[in-house]
This record gives C-alpha cells, sequence and structure tokens, in this order.
C-alpha cells in the first residue's frame, strides 16, 4: 500500500491535504517537514506532503529550504490548495479573558496577527510544530492556554470553537506540495520549479536568466530570492514556470540558463492544482521547435570540406 508522510499529527491542514492528494494511502503523520521530506527521501514512504506557500504569509521558508539545499532524491510531483479557516481553540467554557497564552504553527501565528492584537493584546504567543499539536498542547494544559488551529484539531482534542475565522485577511488559502522521488511526466496542465545559483556576481546576471525565459513567451508564475546560507548578500532565486520541463521550449530555456549560472537545480515538474493549460504562440509550439531542428539538420548534412 502507498503511505503518505505529513506534517502532523492528524488535525492539521496538512493532514487534509494528504487526504485529498492520497485518500488511499496509508498515512504516516511527522513532528516537523524536514522528518516528511527525509522519511520521502530514505524510502520510508512514497509520497509527503508539506506546505509551500500561504496568501496570506508568502512561503514557507522551512520547505524551501528542505527542497533547494537538502541533498537530492526529492522532488515535487504534484500540488494542492486548500482553503485556510483558522479558529481559536480552547478548553469547554474558557472566554476571551481566560487567554493567558496562544499556541500555534509560527505560520498561522502570522496569519492571525492583527486579530490577536486587536483582540487579545498582551497576550503571550507561543510556537508549536503545528496547529495540531498546539491543540494537543492546549487541550493538556491546566488551562489558560488556547491554539488556533482546525475544527477537527479542537475536536480531536476536546476543545472548542472559540472565535472561528480569525484570519486577518479573507481568501485565506495554502498550497502543499506533494513529494516523491521520480519527476511527473507533462500532462498539458504543468508548472516546474526551479532554483538558480548564480555563482560568480556580474551586472546584468538575473536579467540574463528571466529574458531566457521572457523570449520564449514562458510565464513565471513566481520569483523569490533566498539566501544561499554561505555568505552575506549572496542569493539564490527561486522561480515557478508555466509548462512541463520537456517542453520544447521550457527545455531550451532550462539548458540556456544552465549555461550562464553556477548551478541549476530542477525541484519539479507538476501538474498544476488549477489545471490551467498553457498554449503557446505557434512560433513556441513544440511543432515549431521540431521544425526548426529538422531545417538545422538539413543544412548542416550538406556541409562538405573546404575547398584544396
Amino acid at each position: 500500500m502507498t503511505a503518505v508522510a505529513f506534517l502532523g499529527p492528524e488535525g492539521t491542514f496538512a493532514s487534509e491535504a494528504a487526504r485529498r492528494a492520497a485518500p488511499d494511502a496509508a498515512r504516516r503523520p511527522l513532528p516537523t517537514i524536514d522528518e516528511v521530506v527525509d522519511a520521502v527521501r530514505d524510502g520510508s514512504v512514497d509520497i509527503g506532503v508539506v506546505p509551500i506557500e500561504n496568501s496570506i504569509e508568502g512561503s514557507v521558508n522551512i520547505t524551501l529550504d528542505a527542497l533547494a539545499f537538502g541533498p537530492p532524491g526529492v522532488v515535487v510531483r504534484g500540488e494542492v490548495v486548500i482553503p485556510i479557516s483558522m479558529n481559536l481553540l480552547a478548553p469547554p467554557g474558557s472566554d476571551l479573558g481566560d487567554i493567558k497564552e496562544v499556541r500555534s504553527q509560527p505560520h498561522a501565528l502570522a496569519q492571525c496577527r492583527g486579530w490577536l492584537t486587536a483582540n487579545l493584546p498582551g497576550v503571550a504567543v507561543a510556537a508549536s510544530t503545528s496547529t495540531a499539536e498546539a491543540a494537543r498542547e492546549a487541550g493538556e494544559a491546566a488551562g489558560g492556554v488556547a491554539a488556533l488551529g482546525t475544527r477537527l484539531a479542537g475536536e480531536r482534542y476536546r476543545l472548542d470553537v472559540l472565535v472561528p475565522d480569525i484570519q486577518d485577511y479573507p481568501g485565506n488559502t495554502t498550497r502543499f506540495v506533494v513529494l516523491g522521488r521520480r519527476l511527473c511526466r507533462p500532462t498539458g496542465a504543468d508548472k516546474t520549479s526551479l532554483v538558480v545559483f548564480f555563482g560568480e556576481d556580474r551586472p546584468g546576471l538575473l536579467m540574463r536568466v528571466l529574458d531566457e525565459f521572457a523570449l520564449r513567451s514562458i510565464n513565471l508564475t513566481k520569483i523569490e530570492s533566498r539566501p544561499t546560507k554561505q555568505a552575506l548578500g549572496e542569493y539564490c532565486i527561486l522561480i515557478d514556470c508555466a509548462g512541463h520541463l520537456t517542453d520544447a521550449r521550457v527545455g531550451e530555456a532550462l539548458r540556456s540558463v544552465h549555461r550562464h549560472v553556477a548551478d541549476l537545480r530542477v525541484l519539479g515538474s507538476f501538474p498544476r492544482a488549477d489545471a490551467q493549460v498553457t498554449t503557446p504562440e505557434p512560433a513556441d509550439s513544440d511543432a515549431a521547435y521540431a521544425s526548426a531542428s529538422r531545417w538545422f539538420a538539413d543544412l548542416v548534412a550538406g556541409i562538405d570540406d573546404p575547398p584544396g
């Protein structure tokens, strides 16, 4: 049976994403994102599900770093986007005046920063490894401890929803990535994630990299910098682009970028959660690239030795 690891325990948003990604798989909740990634890498599980981006707080840097800087052997094979409803969970009978501390995963706390400041001023906040772990801790505390998390986590750890939907912005969503050990075949509605390590700092290098995609009409859906952790001021660039690496124009763009930089790491080429198909212009289609290759092959086939 397929096994799926996810950021646990049961009752996290990641547990719901894992259920959607692999509804029939044996479930293995793990306490940290790094442990989920490692479990996929060492073959303990077939797939892993971890959060990578939230619509309020942006990227989950722990996940980005595990994929960008960790050992090879793990790639992104899919993505799941789920709506996030952040609830203030507390022991039965509690009211806001009883709360002395709020616990949750750091990204969850950040998504509710404004609400907490306005409604629980002066109340301490504390980080937990996940929203469900925070609920478990609140359920076992002597009192005065609340958690931010799902209704399911509240039910699981005998907590009431003291205040529902306290995220600072409507439409709160989180994107989770599905991890495996082999790249996916193209589906026609794909996305490719990569990391560019520039190496030697040269004027215009970033523009040159971005131009390789622009020249081929490849849409970049995300661009983000991260420190390489090697030296102050040294950054790499994480890019998501539309298309699969086997698409002729995407493959040519990657080859061209690779020529200019110190390293190019492909994190995955996988089906888009929105199933949006990108139709290239006729000049950028696979057929146009194939035609150009045949034309060039015919051209060089007629080359002969120089006279004399």
